[in-house]
């Protein structure tokens, strides 16, 4: 409601935009609806968007399944939730389908966070992968290019007179009058 209040005191919009660290388009919007409907138009009418498809009594079971989590209900690979993995675990458990975008909501308003599993085998050998890299990519990898080799430079375009006849394209180019 400090909206109101500043717009009580005549303070512009723009200065009440950057008080209250908003954009000014909605100021103005505010500054409508208060002139309408007084500081009672101004009250919050809850969140916007649809409502949430998941009963009260289902949210709080959803909280418990995640607490448990994932190798409890099938993903043993990683202790990891994803929000693919939420979304399913919702259309197993309440026959409701939600979005990938609509399960990361979700756990968001839960207080969880998905996660990204890392992208590694289950039977990585980290001894070996770190063995190779010491001895065998020393050997294998390729040295960069030297210096001189490159063929970038400052250079301006060469001029029609200047190409070979027998160069690509050179058929398509026309001497420039």
């Amino acid at each position: 409601m400090r909206a109101a209040e500043l717009f009580e005191q005549s303070v512009k919009a723009p200065e009440v935009a950057r008080r209250l660290r908003v954009s000014p388009k909605s100021v103005y919007q505010w500054h409508q609806l208060w002139r309408e409907g007084g500081v009672q138009a101004l009250a919050s009418r809850g969140p916007s968007g649809s409502r949430c498809r998941l009963p009260p009594r289902c949210l709080e079971k959803l909280a418990v399944f995640l607490e448990q989590g994932p190798a409890a209900h099938g993903w043993v690979e990683d202790q990891v939730w994803t929000a693919a993995r939420v979304a399913t675990l919702i259309g197993r458990k309440f026959h409701i389908t939600y979005s990938v975008s609509g399960a990361t909501r979700l756990m968001h308003r839960l207080g969880f966070s998905p996660q990204v599993p890392a992208r590694r085998v289950a039977e990585r050998d980290e001894q070996a992968v770190t063995a190779w890299k010491e001895a065998t990519w020393e050997e294998v990898k390729e040295l960069g290019r030297l210096a001189g080799a490159t063929s970038a430079s400052r250079t301006r375009q060469a001029s029609p007179a200047d190409r070979r006849r027998n160069a690509p394209g050179a058929d398509g180019a026309a001497p420039r009058s």
